[in-house]
């Protein structure tokens, strides 16, 4: 009989590339692509003003790339894993900005595109709770019930305050009805959340009950992001003005710990942290520069102390 530590490779928590191999029977990478132009914020939809986290680049890994074609993108960077890594099937991820912001249509091309590639076995939609149309949702059934489909969703807190301070533009009921909906029209869809932990005022008791929520919602995954200071940002010249503090990197392993004890194990968790991938423009805290170091010094926190996802439940 396997062991919930079998199921995860051994690791003291559910990582989503075991969730992948598990699922397609080898590691599975993910080719992240600009599609989007922009989102709801930044256009000021209903007066609402940039996150103030984010930077121009709305959080594209290869903003390099991002005025190639979408199929261009897709193959140089398919290229690059395929002879670094010696990889074999993708995830296309649209991960920048907010894709559902876009056409339907628009969408649909992109997404054909994605699935005709041989070696890619799904794609991954990054957007926002409040961008979830009644087209969209159709569309999403259509490709989810043919190849898979995952969806990330922008939650970022349960707490109003620390959204109403990242300038978000939503609600966390708006989230949480968000999560519902998809998963009651396209039950087939592998969905999760993104959470940030390092607002302003937030408690570990509050990591505890977001963990708590999380578990009643009909999700799948979830992904973990320190909140770091980027040049160019709002959030900079809070911090500039000493606003705020980001967490040090032991207080953001233990909330990550407190997290993942109130976790359910059968949800996957896409990574421990989040890494400024442009250290040019890093301002704060310095560590989140170098991303195997932060994962690695988590990680170590989890084994050191004991901690498996699900423990306390």
């Amino acid at each position: 009989m396997n062991t919930e530590q079998d199921l995860w490779g051994g690791m003291p928590y559910y990582p989503i590339s075991q969730f992948y191999k598990n699922r397609f029977g080898e590691k599975i990478w993910k080719v992240p692509v600009s599609f989007a132009a922009t989102c709801p914020n930044r256009e000021g939809i209903r007066g609402m003003k940039t996150c103030n986290f984010c930077d121009v680049w709305g959080s594209a890994a290869y903003p390099e790339h991002r005025e190639l074609e979408l199929r261009e993108q897709m193959d140089t960077t398919i290229a690059t894993i395929k002879k670094r890594y010696k990889a074999n099937k993708y995830l296309v991820y649209f991960q920048a900005y907010t894709n559902t912001f876009e056409k339907t249509e628009k969408l649909r091309s992109a997404f054909e595109m994605a699935v005709q590639h041989k070696d890619v076995v799904g794609f991954v939609i990054g957007t926002r709770p409040d961008c979830i149309s009644g087209a969209v949702l159709n569309l999403w059934k259509e490709y989810s019930e043919k190849y898979f489909v995952s969806i990330e969703l922008g939650v970022q807190s349960f707490n109003e305050d620390h959204l109403i301070w990242m300038r978000r533009g939503h609600t966390a009921q708006k989230s949480i009805d968000a999560v519902n909906k998809i998963k009651s029209f396209c039950p087939d869809i592998d969905l999760g959340i993104h959470l940030m932990f390092g607002s302003p005022g937030e408690t570990e008791d509050e990591i505890i009950e977001w963990a708590k929520q999380t578990n009643k919602l009909p999700i799948d995954n979830v992904k973990l992001h320190n909140i770091h200071v980027l040049k160019n940002t709002p959030l900079e010249k809070d911090f500039n003005r000493g606003e705020y503090m980001p967490l040090s990197r032991e207080q953001y392993a233990k909330r990550v710990s407190l997290f993942l004890k109130y976790l359910k194990p059968g949800i996957s968790v896409h990574r421990l942290t989040a890494v400024a991938s442009r250290h040019d423009e890093l301002v704060a805290p310095l560590w989140a520069a170098n991303k195997m170091e932060s994962y690695q010094y988590v990680l170590d926190y989890l084994k050191n102390n004991s901690i498996n996802q699900g423990m306390s439940i």
